[in-house]
């Protein structure tokens, strides 16, 4: 089977309107660029998108919301986004905040195929509303699902031509778990080796959870917010 595609359009061309998308990444850090990007030129619509958050004004998951083309965002901070805070308060974006561990965890359950967790975050909150509470051990938990998503796209660093991924450094924050939660999955890599030229104990995201792989380029890999302090 062959993973590689010629380019990032050519590997979401396919990925229809009201798609859910796992989307990797941490602030700004180990973002997908380039897909996302084929997806703002493709004109993908009324997607629903869980990612921790949503990029800024005019970078990230923000280049979508720009074109109104995110009907639903699940994540867990969304403060740098105008946009979002806009589409938010006039109701043309549903948001589901999700506490962060509790957004991980749903996601690694998605792709470890568990049914649901039970966890004490969110307790006699509005998290838990609608939700099953147990108690264990005296404590109460509340019952969360797992996620999935029809799509994953996924930013690493290296792979070869089979799929088995390495991220570098920050960049493996959501994406390896995302990689495993995702139907079809689609990484972006900044080099492709072939097989057998990657250290097997430096893998962290094994072929068999990747479909497609692309390699990106012009990778800008902003800074969300630069803080500095004067020099002494």
């Amino acid at each position: 089977m062959n993973k590689l595609y010629a380019s990032a359009s050519d590997a979401v061309c396919d990925i229809p309107d009201g798609a859910t998308l796992l989307v990797g990444g941490f602030g700004l850090v180990g973002i997908p660029e380039n897909l996302i990007a084929a997806l703002q030129a493709q004109g993908t619509k009324d997607l629903t998108c869980v990612s921790n958050n949503c990029g800024v004004d005019d970078w990230g998951l923000g280049l979508l919301l720009q074109n109104r083309q995110i009907k639903k965002m699940v994540s867990s901070y969304v403060g740098e986004n105008k946009n979002f805070e806009r589409q938010y308060l006039s109701g043309e974006l549903e948001v589901e905040l999700v506490p962060q561990g509790t957004l991980a965890e749903r996601i690694r359950a998605g792709g470890a195929g568990i049914g649901g967790f039970y966890t004490p975050t969110g307790v006699g909150t509005i998290i838990a509303d609608g939700k099953e509470v147990r108690e264990f051990d005296g404590r109460e938990y509340v019952l969360e699902r797992p996620i999935r998503g029809d799509f994953a796209l996924i930013k690493g660093w290296k792979a070869d031509t089979l799929g088995n991924v390495i991220y570098r450094k920050t960049a493996r924050n959501f994406n390896p778990m995302m990689a495993a939660a995702g139907r079809t999955t689609i990484v972006e890599v900044e080099e492709i080796v072939e097989p057998g030229a990657l250290d097997a104990d430096a893998i962290h995201t094994p072929g068999i959870y990747v479909q497609r792989i692309v390699v990106g380029s012009q990778y800008e890999k902003r800074i969300e917010r630069r803080t500095t302090r004067p020099r002494p």
